[in-house]
């Protein structure tokens, strides 16, 4: 892997003169309108990149964006790849391992996922502060390269605290429903059952989604601070369980997304 990303950075600063970002963005399903607010210099295309996964999503762009965000220099994912297109968790983490090669020191991420706890409704955003990995195996499974990180990484603290307390201050001062809890990961693509809804909120689950565990788990093992916020597009709730559509999920999300890109925002000037 070490060859493979020397490779893929090596690519890189060629196409971006050498760009040096500070930090890096990851932007869910609906939530790419970040984007716009990014003074943008570069871009490129995950399929012309040297050993980078491509994006099998109709609703994810692909591309890799570098560019100037409240005075940082930001590398951002439009679009993130997931273990339900069939890759494997190096290499759907692949990308994270990049951008610390490129210098990195922050990761955000962002993410679509549905609500388990009843107080927290369709449209409301969640700062994740721990989470639980259902996923079926780590992305650190194998021999570990001691040059990116321990063997046995600790998890005790995986999203960054002084970042939870200051999106919450953003959200309060701004009038943003936001509530902070425990995110489950699991596999997908399919929903949940009702049972599993039951199941996952039982041992411990605030709202559950398909993706960002593993790339928290990467980024930990790289020692990256962390931040990672969902909105959150439908209701898991057992006793009344509606159906729903990637339609009304995408669209949930898009009318979400100002109030999580100002707070996106507001945190990474504050860096």
């Amino acid at each position: 892997m070490y060859q493979d990303i020397q490779e893929t950075v090596q690519y890189i600063k060629q196409r971006t003169t050498n760009f040096e970002p500070e930090i890096g963005i990851v932007l869910g399903t609906g939530l790419g309108g970040l984007v716009t607010d990014i003074e943008v210099e570069f871009g490129l295309m995950y399929s012309n990149i040297p050993n980078f996964p491509i994006s099998t999503l109709e609703f994810h762009s692909g591309k890799l964006i570098f560019g100037t965000l409240n005075g940082k220099k930001v590398i951002a994912m439009q679009g993130r790849l997931h273990y339900y297109e069939g890759y494997s968790m190096q290499q759907i983490t692949f990308p994270i391992r990049v951008m610390k090669a490129l210098g990195i020191q922050w990761l955000f991420v962002s993410n679509a996922a549905g609500s388990l706890n009843p107080a927290f409704k369709k449209g409301d955003l969640m700062v994740i502060n721990d989470h639980i990995n259902l996923q079926p195996e780590s992305p650190l499974r194998g021999r570990n390269d001691a040059n990116m990180g321990p063997r046995f990484p600790d998890m005790s603290a995986p999203y960054n605290k002084r970042l939870i307390e200051k999106a919450l201050e953003v959200a309060k001062a701004n009038d943003i429903t936001c509530h902070q809890g425990v995110y489950v990961s699991v596999t997908g693509p399919n929903l949940e059952t009702k049972a599993e809804y039951k199941y996952l909120r039982i041992i411990g689950g605030d709202a559950v989604g398909m993706s960002t565990v593993p790339e928290v788990i990467v980024a930990n093992h790289m020692s990256i601070p962390v931040f990672a916020i969902s909105v959150l597009t439908d209701e898991g709730f057992p006793e009344d369980l509606q159906p729903t559509s990637l339609e009304e999920i995408i669209e949930t999300a898009k009318n979400a997304e100002p109030k999580m890109t100002h707070i996106l925002s507001q945190l990474i000037s504050a860096i």
